[in-house]
C-alpha cells in the first residue's frame, strides 16, 4: 500500500499540471504515449506468440487517434486508421495461415481493440480539453476514476467483508463498491462547488449528480472488465511501468469507461455552462 501511495502522490500533480494548466496539445502527447504503452501491454499479456508486425500495426494506429482528436478530425481519422489497420492485420493471417507466424482471429480482435478502440475511447480526454472551459471539462472523468478507484481501496481495505465479485476481482467487495460509488459521486459534487466559488460558469448540480453516479459506476465497470481479461488469461498485472499499480493500462483502466462517458454527458446535458 505505501509503494501504491507514494506512486500517487508523485503521479497525480503531474496529471493535475497536464491536464489544467499545459496546452492542449502536451495531453495529446501524453494521450498518445498512454494508448501506446496500452496497447503493447494488452498484446503482450494476451497476444500469446504475436507477430511484431502486428504489434507495431496496433502500437502505431494507437498514436495517431489521439492526434486526429487534438486536430478535431477523429471522425475522419478513426474509420481510415481501423480501416488500415484491420486489412493489415488480416492479410498477417492470411499470409500466415497455418504456419509459425499464424496469427488468430482472436489475436486480430485484440489488436484491433488495444490499436482503435481503447485510443477512441481515451482521445475523449482531448475532445474534452478542446472546449470551452476544457481546463475544467477535463477534470471531471480524472476526478470520478480516480476517485472512485481511491474510495472503493481504502473502504474496502477498512470495512469491507463480503466478496463482490470473487471469481473476477477477488479483493473487491460490496462496501469497496459501496465507498467508491459515493466518493465518486461526492468528488464530482465538490468540484462543482468549487468551480461555483472560483469562476463566473454557472454550475448545474443536478446534472453533476448524473454525472457523478454514471461515471463511478462506469469506472468500476472498465475496472472490472480488464479484470475479466486478467483472470481469463491468468494474469495478475499487465504491467510493472508504475509502482504498486501495475502497468499503464491497470491503472488507466477505468478511464477508458469514464472518459467517453463524460464526453458524451457534457455533450448532451451540460453540467458547467458559460456564463
Amino acid at each position: 500500500m505505501k509503494t501504491r501511495i507514494i506512486a500517487a502522490v508523485i503521479f497525480v500533480p503531474l496529471i493535475f499540471i497536464v491536464l489544467v494548466f499545459l496546452p492542449a496539445y502536451v495531453l495529446t502527447g501524453v494521450v498518445a504515449i498512454i494508448c501506446a504503452v496500452s496497447a503493447y501491454e494488452l498484446l503482450h499479456a494476451i497476444g500469446g506468440k504475436l507477430n511484431d508486425r502486428v504489434r507495431i500495426y496496433a502500437v502505431l494506429s494507437s498514436i495517431i487517434i489521439p492526434i486526429g482528436a487534438y486536430f478535431e478530425m477523429v471522425g475522419m481519422v478513426f474509420p481510415a486508421v481501423l480501416l488500415v489497420l484491420m486489412s493489415l492485420t488480416f492479410v498477417e493471417a492470411i499470409v500466415g495461415f497455418q504456419t509459425v507466424r499464424r496469427v488468430t482471429f482472436a489475436q486480430v480482435m485484440t489488436a484491433i481493440f488495444a490499436g482503435a478502440l481503447i485510443p477512441l475511447m481515451l482521445s475523449s480526454l482531448i475532445s474534452l480539453k478542446l472546449m470551452p472551459n476544457g481546463h475544467l471539462l477535463v477534470l471531471l472523468p480524472i476526478i470520478s476514476a480516480f476517485i472512485t478507484d481511491a474510495g472503493g481501496y481504502f473502504t474496502g481495505m477498512f470495512i469491507g467483508k463480503k466478496n463482490a465479485f470473487p471469481l473476477v476481482s477477488p479483493k473487491k467487495t460490496v462496501e469497496g463498491c459501496v465507498g467508491g460509488l459515493a466518493a465518486g459521486t461526492f468528488s464530482i459534487i465538490v468540484f462543482g462547488v468549487v468551480v461555483l466559488f472560483t469562476t463566473m460558469n454557472i454550475v448545474v448540480f443536478w446534472a453533476l449528480l448524473l454525472y457523478g453516479i454514471l461515471g463511478s459506476v462506469l469506472s468500476q465497470l472498465g475496472d472490472l472488465a480488464f479484470s475479466v481479461i486478467k483472470r481469463e488469461f491468468d494474469i495478475k498485472d499487465y504491467g510493472r511501468l508504475i509502482p504498486g499499480h501495475g502497468g499503464m493500462l491497470d491503472r488507466f483502466d477505468s478511464m477508458i469507461f469514464a472518459a467517453p462517458a463524460m464526453y458524451l454527458l457534457v455533450l448532451l446535458i451540460p453540467a458547467i455552462i458559460v456564463r
